[in-house]
């Protein structure tokens, strides 16, 4: 998958994208919905590890950890790193968990010992909240946080007027990258692919209510 519009091919083909009315947490109505948990294939998975695996090298972040936030983060990670040591960069691959585990090995860190450069993972980023929650384990371990990267960047503007990925990227100090965002599905939409304009108005019309357009 060489640029986001293959990307949101996958997406729509795999049921990540669907369009409709959809009431999000922050009470507004969207046309369309981004759910990653809809992956579930293996071969699904891989193409997922693919496109995250080719949007970090692209980006050339320098980092020794791929960390997955609890829940939906951790299949991410495993994938992005399985298709990232099949192009010689082998990463150890941590995640958290979302209660503490009072037996066993103990602790809320699991899988590669975090340290180093982190490069957190995720899927979409609304408020940011799980990526913050497993921010609040990583400071503990006094690693330097190289970054993020989601698959899609809703883009819409928060309480404080920016977007998520905005506040998120200033909280970190580093870069949050999106492998796609509204305004590549609504450029995916125009080039006709899905064919259906009544989509394209809604899509187009929320964007302008809601969302930050890119200059």
């Amino acid at each position: 998958m060489a640029d986001s519009s293959d990307f949101i091919g996958f997406l729509l083909e795999q049921g990540v994208l669907k369009f409709g009315e959809f009431t999000l947490k922050s009470g507004r109505v969207s046309p369309y919905f981004f759910n990653l948990g809809e992956i579930s294939q293996g071969s699904s998975y891989a193409h997922l590890g693919e496109a995250y695996a080719e949007a970090i090298l692209a980006a050339d972040i320098h980092f020794d950890i791929l960390f997955g936030p609890a829940y939906k983060g951790i299949p991410i990670a495993v994938a992005t790193a399985t298709a990232l040591a099949a192009r010689g960069l082998d990463v150890g691959v941590a995640y958290n968990r979302k209660e503490a585990k009072d037996h066993g090995e103990g602790g809320m860190l699991v899988g590669a010992e975090v340290k180093g450069r982190v490069l957190l993972i995720d899927d979409v980023l609304t408020s940011g909240k799980a990526i913050r929650e497993a921010l609040s384990l990583i400071d503990q371990t006094g690693c330097t946080i190289a970054g993020a990267i989601i698959a899609m960047d809703r883009q819409e503007v928060g309480p404080k007027g920016g977007t998520a990925v905005a506040g998120l990227a200033e909280d970190l100090g580093a870069p949050v990258i999106s492998i796609a965002n509204l305004e590549s599905l609504i450029g995916y939409l125009e080039s006709g692919r899905e064919g259906n304009d009544k989509i394209l108005t809604r899509m187009r019309g929320y964007q302008a209510e809601y969302c930050v357009m890119e200059e």
